[in-house]
C-alpha cells in the first residue's frame, strides 16, 4: 500500500507536544514500511521523524499556525481553527497527493474534527486513528458522523476509550491496541528507589496526585514530559512542599528507557480516560512495574498484580500502599509481558489489517 500519515496539528514531530501519538506515528511508519508499504508522512514544519533512513518514508513540513490541544478547551468550546490553520494546509496538501501520486490511503492522527468531516474531498479512503477519548462535543460529533459515512474507518487504542465516545461509536469502532519496538528498551533488574512519571506536565494527567504521591512516600519522582502547565506544577509543589520531585523535561527514547529503566515503579494517577497509555508499555518493556488508577486504557491493558497494581481512581494514598509491595513484582515477568502482548510487529499487523479493510 502507498499511504499518506496527516500527523497532529499540536506541534512539530520530535517536540513532545503531541505526546503518545507522536510515538505511534513513528512506531506505525517504521513498521509499515519494514513490511514492504510506502508512507508519506505530512506534518508541521520543523518535525522530526528520528527513524532510521529508509527510501519507503518520506516526510514533507507544511507551514501554518499550530492547533491548540483539544484537552486544554472547555468540552463545549466553539472550534478553535487559527488564521492559516495548519491542520487546513496540511488536509489540503494530503488530498492533493492523494490525487496526484496516487495513493491507497490516508491514515489521520489528527485529533481534529476537520479531517472526519472533510473525508468525502480525498479521492482515497481515509481511516482515523483516534488518539484520545471523548473530550469535546464537537469531536463527538464528527466521529460519528465519519463512523456513519463510512462504518469502520475509525480505529482507537482500547475499549475504554472508544465507550467515552458513546455506545454507537464504540460499536463501530476497531481497538487496535498499541505497541513498541521492544528493542529500543532496555531491561535494568536492579533498580533505584525513585518513582517515575511520564506525562506532560498538565491537571488531567493529575500531576497534583504525583506530588501527592511522592510526599507520602518519601520517594524520589522523576517527571518526564513536556511542561505543558506550569501554574498545575506550581500549585502542585506548594500544596506538597515536602515532595521531591525533579522535572527531566521531555526525552527522546533512547535517553527516556534509559533514566526510566532506573526506577522502581512508574505511577500513572490521571484524572480523565487515558486512551491507552504507551508509557505503560515502554516501562513494562524495561522491566519497570506500573501503578495505575483505575480509569480509561491503562487498566484495561494490564495483569493487575502480575505486572501492576491497579488502584481506585483518585486515590494517591492508594498509589503509596501499592508501592509498599512493589518489590512482590518481577521485573523480567514485566519485559516478558511486553515482549507477549505489545510488540510493535504485532500493533503494525493489526493497524495493517484494519487499513487494507478501508480498501475493500
Amino acid at each position: 500500500m502507498r499511504i499518506i500519515f496527516l500527523s497532529t496539528s499540536v506541534g512539530p514531530l520530535g517536540s513532545g507536544i503531541g505526546g503518545g501519538v507522536e510515538l505511534t506515528l513513528r512506531t506505525l511508519a517504521s513498521g509499515l514500511a519494514q513490511r514492504g508499504h510506502e508512507v508519506t508522512v505530512v506534518a508541521p514544519r520543523g518535525s522530526v521523524l528520528a527513524l532510521v533512513s529508509t527510501e519507503r518514508i518520506r516526510l514533507l513540513e507544511v507551514d501554518g499556525a499550530l492547533h491548540v490541544p483539544s484537552q486544554t478547551l472547555d468540552r463545549s468550546s466553539a472550534p478553535v481553527v487559527p488564521e492559516n490553520s495548519v491542520l487546513v494546509n496540511m488536509w489540503k496538501t494530503v488530498t492533493q497527493l492523494a490525487a496526484r501520486e496516487r495513493h491507497d490511503v490516508v491514515l489521520n492522527f489528527a485529533y481534529d474534527a476537520h479531517p472526519f468531516l472533510r473525508a468525502d474531498e480525498c479521492s482515497v479512503p481515509t481511516a482515523h486513528l483516534v488518539s484520545m477519548g471523548s473530550l469535546s462535543d464537537e469531536m463527538d460529533r464528527a466521529v460519528t458522523s465519519a463512523v456513519r459515512a463510512a462504518p469502520g474507518c475509525v480505529a482507537m487504542h482500547s475499549r475504554a476509550q472508544a465507550d467515552s465516545f458513546g455506545a454507537e461509536v464504540s460499536a463501530a469502532t476497531t481497538i487496535v491496541a498499541s505497541g513498541v519496538n521492544l528493542d529500543a528498551y532496555d531491561f535494568v533488574a536492579e533498580p533505584s528507589n525513585d518513582l517515575a512519571l511520564v506525562a506532560r506536565i498538565s491537571r488531567e494527567k493529575g500531576i497534583v496526585d504525583a506530588f501527592e504521591v511522592a510526599e507520602q512516600s518519601g520517594r524520589l519522582l522523576r517527571v518526564f514530559g513536556v511542561m505543558e502547565d506550569e501554574a498545575a506544577w506550581r500549585e502542585a509543589a506548594a500544596r506538597y512542599p515536602r515532595a521531591r520531585v525533579e522535572h527531566l523535561g521531555f526525552l527522546p527514547t533512547n535517553e527516556l528507557q534509559s533514566s526510566l529503566g532506573q526506577c522502581a515503579a512508574l505511577i500513572m494517577v490521571h484524572h480523565w480516560v487515558e486512551a491507552f497509555g504507551n508509557v505503560a508499555i515502554e516501562a513494562l518493556a524495561c522491566g519497570v512495574p506500573v501503578i495505575t488508577y483505575a480509569r480509561g486504557g491503562p487498566a484495561e491493558i494490564v495483569r493487575d498484580g502480575v505486572t501492576v497494581f491497579v488502584v481506585p481512581a483518585d486515590q494517591p494514598s492508594g498509589v503509596v500502599e501499592a508501592l509498599a509491595k512493589i518489590g512482590s513484582i518481577d521485573r523480567a515477568r514485566c519485559r516478558a509481558e511486553a515482549q507477549e502482548r505489545f510488540s510493535s510487529t504485532a500493533f503494525v499487523q493489526r493497524v495493517e489489517d484494519w487499513l487494507r479493510r478501508q480498501l475493500v
